[in-house]
Formats: C-alpha cells, structure tokens, sequence
C-alpha cells in the first residue's frame, strides 16, 4: 500500500528529518514499509544492512564518534530479535540510540498472525523507553519523549525503543495535532554542579600529592576541558577503551603504560563520567589503597557505582571540569611534580620500547607473522587523523596497545565482540575525509563478516584489517594452560580475502612481513578493502597472561582477584 502524506509514518520520517537525522541503519520488511519509504521521501539514506544487529551496532558507532542520535529500523519478529544484542550492547554503552519497529495490524493482533510478539515487553530491561504507539496522533509526542530519554533526560542516556503496528503507521494524523512543539529540535538538558561539592572536590584536588584522573564515556565532549585541569593540576592521566584520544598520547600527563603502578600509589582519583567497573578492579582498595576519590558525572550510575567520592558532582562534565579550574584559579597545586614526572618518564621509556618491539616482533616458529609486526606496519600507515574501531578477544589486547588514534571504539563494558565491521562502515560514512580502520581478530569478524556486502553496496570507505590466526586463542591458551586439551575452540585459517572479493572488495591475503607495508598502502587507496593477515597463534596476549579468559571469582585479572583475596583475608 502507498502511504500518503500526514500519515503516521511520513511524520516520523519528517521529525527524524527535522533533529537532523541524516542515515538511518536498517532492514526491510513489511511491516516498517512505510516508514521506509517516507525516509527515503525526505532525503534520508537508508544504510541497508544484511542482519538487523548491525544496523543497532552501526546506529551506535554512529552516535558514540558523532555526539548525535543513532537511529536503526528494524522489521517484526526475528528482525526485532536480531537487533537485540546491539540494543543491549547501546544500554550497557549508554549509548544515544533510537530503535524502531513496526508489528501486526491492529485488527491481527494476538490472533497468530506473522512475527506477531509483543517486541517491547522483550527490551524493556535493556532500554530507557519501550512503548507500542496503536494511535496515530501520538506519534510524534511519543517520538519526542523517546528522543528526550535516549539522550538522558530524566535519567541515563541510551537506547530507546518505539513500536508501531503498520495500519497504525498508515493512519491519518489531522493537520491540528501535528505539532510545532513535538517536530522541533531540543536543546539538551544541563545540571549545572552544586558550588559546595565543586569547592570540595577543589580542595582534596588541589591539597593532594598523587592525584590520578580517569575519564570515561560520560567525558566525551569534555576533552578541551580536560586537557585544561591537567595542565592546571598537574595530575597523571589514564584513558579506558571508552575515552581514548580525549587527551592527546604526547600529554605530559599521560602515563598508560604505568596503569599498575599509578593505580596503587594515588591518594586521589578523579573520575570523569567513569563507572569503576571490572576495567578499574571496581576501585577496590585492594588495588586503589587508601585513595579517595573524587566523582564526577552527569548520571547517577556513573558517580556512586561501587566507590563513594568524598566529593560528588552530579552534573556536566565539562561544565563541572570548568567550575573547578575557575574555582582554584591561581592556587599552587600540590603535587609532587618529581613523582608525576618519574611515572611519565617510565611510561615514555615502556612505550619507546614496545614500539620498537613491535616493529621488529619476530614470526612464530610456523613462520607467520606476529600481530604486533602487523600493528606497528598499520599505525605507521594511516598516521595521527584516523578512526580506529578494534575487535576481538585476544587480538584486542594487542590491538588497544599497539594502536592509537584521535576516535576510538571497541567492543565496550559489554565485551560485544563482533562490533569491528558494523562499526567502521558507519564510522566511515560519518567521516569519509578520515582513513577508517577496523582491526579485528578473525573471531570476531566472522560474527558479522556479511556486511562487507554493506561496505561495498554503499561505498563505505573503510579499511578491515583482520588478524586471522585460526583460533579463538585467549581461550586455546586457557584451556591449554588450566585443562591441558583445547576443544571446540579452533577455526581454520580461512582466506577472509576471498570472500571479500567475492562481493567485489578489494582484498589481498598477507602472510610475510615484506607484503605488510605495500598491502596497507593499496588497501588505503582502494577503500573499502580487506586485508587478511595471516598471523601465528603462538604469540600469546597480555589478557591471556594475566587470566582475563579464567574469570576469576572476585576481581577480573588473577594480580587483582589475588590482591583481593589477601585485603578481604580470605
């Protein structure tokens, strides 16, 4: 059926127009036709994609690199379920993204009609509003809230959820109830931070010796202003997965190869829009000593998980990161500038010599080549300007060290592997000036490897660098090392390249250390492109060495779940 102008879903189309919604990611169906068609009416390019968790896992690239909202359309029925994972890996990201739906005509509901099930019920645990919207003339009032939500008002950010029956989307909406005050964009809203908890927050700061600060994913935005209370503070600087390239890898402050020894000797850290979650040992004070802590977010989950602050700061980061900078004006800060400036000079000495190990990272015993050696010949390709998505399990903890770039994204606190190609194809579509580079282990990349038909259908300028080393290797090592038999957890050394060209990719298949640095350039010039680095499973990661694939009982690596066991005396 046609759908005509005032219908339901040409509104939705129009208010998605009007907040600046320019992609939507999404796959066909019935029941989200008219939708579809109406965006496509309004000049919106739908990113078809070939499995509906990619297009939540692009809808939120989308939203975490670019600052606005992310949205995917998704058909009924297994087209919901399939995007399940990606809505729940946006709600753990807390990431701002709109997931709509479209189900059964009203008149076919709960009478065992196609893809019938009630989709909200299914996601209402893992987004920050779920409604079925039967009435047409709600639908822009409904959208608006969810808009509203996705990007925290009234709580967290994150995904939002928003359901409609197609005959609802092919309703009429009269001309008085489409409202000015629901199409138009709105400002986000601002806590602005309480001047008592700013003045304490100044005053342990400032009177402080060993001041660490830690950013997180609330800190995006904030960098400048970051930047700007190091530089005034003189504190030691440590990134996670979710804040890298906020603060430049050449800031006097950073020292993220001494994270150990900086974690355990701090009197005070900082957090900025960071949950202590297993990635900080859950600020333990087995690991943190007695350090107190200082909180700064503006999301109640990510100011009093685990830790209390002494000070706490419920409100923008980089408005609370300014009130405290102008509070402190010129008061001599009292850390011990020789402690900061010997973990920097450790730091700079430990990094001096793993780039230099990298590039010179021998090949296994079977002859192939090292993940390091690949890393290093990559990073020295695509330069200081790129986007770097990284993927994987074991290949990731090469990965997060060896590479570095101004935007980053990994598989996040949900450890949502698979994410690599979903992620650069929309992180290449938001930045086509910027080389886009995803480094993924070949376990990972098999979870969504068909969307390098996507890549190639919509000219995604992206470069898939995968390092195949036929295995799911952190857990080979773990079964190697704690149960002496490895089962089920081998792959074959598949030619990845292949199947890229068989879609009409530019793909080579790298095997020696020589082809490295002629392949990258080519892939680079002829994006989208994949290479397939064939690298040896002997070269065991930092995460399998400290015992990230065990679980251990109480802290997430064996050091800290043995740190804790010695504080808790157990």
């Amino acid at each position: 059926m046609k759908v005509s102008p005032d219908s339901a879903a040409d509104l939705i189309a129009r208010l998605l127009k009007r907040r600046g919604v320019a992609r939507v990611f999404a796959l066909c169906g019935g029941h989200i036709m008219p939708i579809w068609m109406r965006l496509d009416a309004e000049g919106i390019r739908i990113i078809d994609v070939r499995d509906e968790r990619a297009a939540v896992h692009m809808a939120q690239a989308h939203a975490e690199l670019t600052g606005e909202l992310g949205v995917a359309l998704v058909t009924a029925g297994p087209g919901m379920t399939n995007a399940i994972t990606g809505i729940a890996n946006a709600h753990v990201s807390r990431a701002p993204v709109l997931v709509i739906s479209g189900g059964n005509p009203r008149p076919q509901e709960n009478r065992g009609g196609l893809q019938d099930m009630d989709h909200t019920q299914l996601v209402r645990s893992i987004t920050r509003y779920a409604r079925t919207v039967r009435e047409p003339s709600l639908v822009l009032q409904e959208l608006d809230e969810a808009i509203s939500r996705a990007f925290g008002d009234g709580g967290e950010p994150g995904p939002v959820f928003i359901d409609f029956p197609v005959d609802t989307l092919r309703g009429l909406v009269p001309k008085a109830m489409q409202l000015e005050e629901h199409l138009a964009p709105k400002p986000r809203a601002a806590t602005r931070p309480d001047p008592v908890e700013v003045e304490k927050a100044v005053e342990l700061l400032w009177s402080a010796r060993r001041v660490l600060v830690i950013s997180g994913r609330g800190a995006r935005g904030a960098g400048p202003e970051l930047i700007g209370l190091l530089d005034r503070l003189g504190a030691v600087y440590l990134d996670t997965g979710e804040s890298r390239g906020l603060v430049p890898d050449d800031h006097p402050s950073v020292v993220g190869a001494m994270r150990g020894a900086v974690m355990g000797d701090a009197d005070v850290v900082l957090t900025v829009g960071r949950k202590l979650d297993f990635q900080l040992a859950y600020g333990s004070p087995a690991v943190f000593k007695d350090a107190k802590f200082v909180r700064i977010s503006d999301t109640a989950s990510e100011l009093r998980d685990n830790r209390r602050g002494a000070a706490e700061i419920l409100a923008s980061p980089a408005e609370s990161l300014r009130a405290m900078v102008a509070l402190a004006g010129n008061r001599e800060s009292a850390v011990d500038r020789q402690w900061a400036g010997k973990l920097r000079a450790a730091h700079q000495e430990r990094a001096a010599k793993l780039k230099q190990s990298m590039a010179a990272a021998p090949a296994g015993a079977d002859g192939r080549l090292h993940p390091n050696r690949v890393l290093s010949a990559l990073q020295e390709a695509i330069g200081n300007d790129a986007v770097v998505i990284t993927d994987g399990g074991d290949f990731l903890s090469f990965a997060r060290v060896g590479l570095s770039a101004p935007m980053m994204l990994d598989p996040g606190p949900f450890g949502c592997i698979g994410i690599g190609v979903p992620y650069g194809i929309a992180a290449s579509l938001a930045f086509p000036d910027k080389p886009v580079v995803v480094a993924t282990g070949d376990g990972a990349f098999g979870f969504n490897a068909i969307e390098v038909d996507t890549a190639v259908r919509h000219k995604a300028p992206v470069l898939i660098v995968v390092a195949n080393n036929g295995a799911w290797q952190i857990e080979v090592h773990d079964q190697t090392v704690t149960h002496g038999k490895v089962v089920g957890t081998r792959l074959q050394f598949a030619d990845h390249a292949a199947m890229a060209r068989a879609f009409g990719m530019h793909a080579e298949r790298v095997e020696t250390a020589e082809q490295l640095g002629p392949a990258i350039k080519r892939a680079l010039a002829n994006r989208p492109a994949l290479l397939d680095m064939v690298v040896t499973p002997e070269a065991v990661s930092s995460d399998a060495k400290t015992g990230l694939a065990w679980v251990p009982d109480l802290q997430p690596l064996a050091a800290w779940d043995e740190a804790e066991r010695k504080w808790r005396g157990t």
